[in-house]
């Protein structure tokens, strides 16, 4: 019998405002970091690693709401707990002292995300496979016991939801095998992050064109003429028949989104993400109405499946982004995925963000092999960002991340990371600290 004995709580971040790396219209200055979660055992051979990502100053506010989720983890068997993933995420969610500070929504909900995301990492390290291969080997009856279908059957029902997958089950070592080879297709915002310079926007697009890639996003929305300027250095660089994406952040009204998108109307973007409020459903399909064919995507500020169940029936977006450390983890992921099969609209997931990569190439491949049976209008996100931390890094090859075969969920740091970057303790922080401040004028 296996036994957790402790979880472990670490304030990770990275300074990555110094490079404009993560800049865009509403965020310009994010130092990208992780609420960092490890679950020990008695084993030493066996934990769970996971994180929630913020970009900067509250990350301390995330780990210790997740310092606080996990406290039932601790002294339970690890057998137990594995082998029923959606009971101890309805245990751990469904506590209702913490439930009354989201509820399913916000930093609590965040913390969520991190505790649970190392339960599943630990499940995968201790069935021996990767996670996609984890859930790529559940019947679908599993699948929908695991997934968190709460508030939904108005809109997808378990039956429903066991049907869907049923359809593709016999056909999904085929599409195990394609990916083998292929891998599955990504697009970068590397090129875009709207604090770049003109030159190395004109580089970075280069460069990825070289490396493979057909779809290229850039960021848009603090200043019209320099998007228009921006965007034509991009179109010129991808050339006419690339895919190149745009996205705003947040930053406008309903209004002032329809007007300025259509204004770049002429360099053809395949979608404009996050437009305006995330929590802003009707907005959304307002937007969609009035700049198509335009395609509207969001997600990466989801706050839970109920948000997205009435984005689909309102037929506000066209392309799902959800975020793999905002949602309730995989329970709650697999919900959202469902739902989006039924509606017809593909997830192209949010990975901008430190170690996002590293675990929506998991839930794009499983996506692809047990729940949509397709690549049609998906593409998921990658960023060239801080993969050097991590043990068990995503692969990216002519623009296509390629299968992780390695156990887990690919979330583990090194340890020499979170001696340099833990905050505010770390080699790094603590170095910054004694610098002398900057002299007054």
């Amino acid at each position: 019998m296996t036994t957790i004995t402790a979880v472990d709580t670490y304030d990770v971040r990275f300074p990555t405002s110094l490079t404009a790396d993560g800049s865009d219209a509403m965020n310009k200055d994010g130092d990208y970091s992780a609420a960092y979660v490890v679950i020990r055992t008695d084993d030493p051979d066996l934990s769970g690693f996971g994180f929630t990502f913020t970009i900067g100053r509250g990350n301390d506010i995330c780990v210790m709401a997740a310092a606080q989720r996990a406290l039932p983890l601790v002294g339970r068997n690890v057998e137990e707990l594995t082998a029923d993933l959606g009971g101890i995420y309805r245990e751990l969610q469904g506590d209702s002292q913490l439930r009354w500070l989201g509820p399913e929504k916000g930093v609590i909900h965040l913390a969520l995300a991190a505790v649970m995301n190392a339960v599943w990492d630990m499940a995968a390290r201790a069935a021996g496979k990767p996670l996609w291969r984890l859930l790529a080997d559940m019947t679908p009856e599993q699948l929908v016991e695991v997934a968190d279908m709460r508030y939904l059957s108005d809109a997808l029902t378990k039956t429903e939801a066991i049907a869907l997958l049923t359809e593709l089950a016999p056909t999904r070592a085929a599409r195990i095998a394609e990916l083998t080879g292929t891998g599955y297709p990504c697009y970068t915002t590397s090129a875009g992050w709207l604090g770049y310079s003109d030159e190395k926007l004109r580089r970075l697009c280069q460069e990825a064109v070289d490396s493979g890639y057909k779809h290229i996003k850039l960021k848009v929305g603090a200043n019209r003429d320099d998007d228009h300027r921006r965007l034509a250095i991009a179109r010129e660089v991808i050339g006419p028949d690339a895919n190149l994406m745009i996205d705003a952040n947040q930053v406008w009204d309903v209004p002032e989104a329809i007007e300025w998108v259509n204004s770049l109307a002429e360099f053809k973007p395949l979608w404009i993400e996050e437009p305006t409020s995330p929590d802003d459903v009707l907005g959304h399909a307002a937007v969609r109405k009035a700049v198509a064919p335009i395609g509207v995507a969001t997600g990466e500020h989801g706050m839970n499946r109920v948000l997205f169940k009435q984005m689909f029936q309102a037929e506000a977006i066209d392309f799902c982004q959800l975020d793999s450390a905002r949602l309730g983890s995989v329970n709650e992921i697999l919900s959202v995925y469902f739902m989006a099969k039924k509606f017809g609209v593909p997830v192209c997931p949010h990975a901008g963000g430190v170690g996002l990569c590293e675990l929506v190439q998991h839930l794009s491949i499983f996506d692809y092999v047990a729940v949509s049976g397709t690549l049609e209008g998906r593409v998921t996100e990658y960023v060239d960002h801080l993969h050097e931390h991590f043990v068990e890094p995503c692969i990216v090859e002519n623009g296509a991340y390629q299968l992780p075969l390695a156990p887990g969920y690919s979330a583990e740091m090194f340890e020499s990371t979170l001696d340099e970057f833990s905050f505010p303790n770390g080699s790094y922080w603590a170095s910054r600290a004694l610098e002398p401040a900057p002299a007054m004028g």
